[in-house]
């Protein structure tokens, strides 16, 4: 046995976090793509049963009062806010990530005022938040920019509107400066917007200590909310009254059942809702945040650093030399819970992994993405991992 299996296998013994595994439902295969797809919470197939055998077969219309299907938007809203670091009363869950940051992004540069005609995009995002803020510039009369992170401070004017950022790279992993960046923002009088989908639930965010206007994210990577599950949308408590959806619906009225003409928004973070919720969706994303009942997201990120280091040194210790380069920063202030890998064959690599049972995603053209859920990767994942990956690498 090597001296890295053998160090895995006392990291492992030692990790207050490895119970925590028994609460998904897993098989022997290595699954570093968390950061896509969360794995599946053990209780949440029993728990969408009950949802359609008795609440709606039996219950039926009853079930949007009995069952507490009519509030389950802010209810699970406030099971989410502690992972992001906001008070209760500020996110409501529903819809899709993309629908949210249409909702965001608008509703911020409506804030910010007639005046402010520019909005600033991060160049590096995932390409759907680019397309649609390119939308709503085009909706809202403004001028949209383009700049990387580290550019915002120098590219914020008087005229910026809204700055819509990632707190972590979606393709290297790299995590930017939320704090830092959001007081720049606030410093020009802008709004800032952040899309938390690769570090809710796997890093410390801080939305209500660092100020932050307006979030968004997905509850399927390391929320493990299931395929296509329902996205939040997050407003800061002192704007919630000048919150101005461009999607007002019926669900977000202030009566809903009222069904008057003219709108009237709800008081506070209801008036992110937009249409009927999607129960079935919704509340098998309720029980799977149970997985996270007495975890404390520091530990998780005291974790998530060390199994991405220890996959660093695995890689450097299997891989042949000048096979990969780590696209990952090494410093941990810059690190999100994923490790990305250049290498020249990447998408044949990937394939021949996922046939060996080390499961990560390709990313083209030459991406090798690998994401570390802490609630249920082990070190002996990491080993393995990486010993594969060096066995593929080295025509093994």
């Amino acid at each position: 046995m090597s001296e890295l299996f053998l160090r895995a296998e006392k990291l492992d013994a030692a990790d207050q976090l490895a119970p925590l595994r028994d609460r998904f439902h897993l098989d022997d295969v290595v699954y570093l793509d968390g950061n896509s797809l969360g794995a599946l919470p053990a209780q949440v197939p029993d728990r969408v049963a009950d949802v359609v055998r008795r609440q709606w077969g039996e219950l039926r219309i009853r079930s949007w009062e009995e069952s507490g299907w009519w509030t389950a938007p802010e209810r699970i809203g406030d099971r989410i806010a502690p992972l992001v670091g906001a008070a209760a009363g500020q996110i409501v869950v529903g819809d899709s990530t993309s629908v949210n940051v249409f909702k965001a992004l608008v509703a911020a540069v409506r804030m910010a005022g007639e005046d402010r005609t520019e909005i600033l995009v991060d160049a590096t995002t995932f390409p759907t938040d680019g397309y649609i803020a390119e939308s709503a510039a085009r909706m809202t009369g403004r001028t949209l920019r383009a700049v990387t992170p580290a550019e915002v401070p120098a590219a914020l004017t008087g005229r910026t509107a809204a700055v819509l950022l990632n707190h972590v790279d979606y393709r290297t992993g790299r995590l930017h400066d939320l704090p830092s960046l959001t007081s720049a923002v606030h410093s020009a009088g802008a709004l800032a917007v952040w899309d938390l989908c690769h570090s809710a639930g796997a890093l410390p965010v801080g939305l209500d200590e660092h100020g932050v206007d307006l979030a968004v994210g997905c509850t399927y990577k390391y929320l493990n909310g299931g395929p296509g599950s329902p996205a939040y949308l997050y407003v800061r408590r002192s704007l919630q009254d000048r919150f101005d959806s461009p999607l007002p619906g019926w669900n977000s009225h202030a009566e809903p059942f009222g069904m008057r003409p003219g709108y009237a928004p709800a008081p506070g973070a209801l008036r992110g809702r937009v249409g009927t919720p999607d129960i079935l969706s919704m509340l098998a994303l309720e029980a799977a945040l149970e997985v996270w009942d007495g975890v404390p997201v520091d530990a998780v990120r005291a974790k998530s650093l060390a199994l991405t280091d220890f996959f660093l040194e695995c890689v450097a210790a299997y891989v042949p030399e000048g096979r990969v380069e780590c696209l990952t920063p090494v410093a941990h202030e810059e690190r999100g819970s994923q490790v990305a890998l250049r290498c020249a064959d990447a998408g044949d690599a990937m394939k021949r992994l996922i046939g060996r049972g080390v499961v990560g995603d390709f990313r083209a053209p030459d991406v090798l993405r690998f994401g570390f859920t802490p609630l249920y990767v082990g070190f002996a994942d990491v080993e393995r991992a990486a010993r594969v990956l060096g066995e593929v690498l080295g025509g093994a």
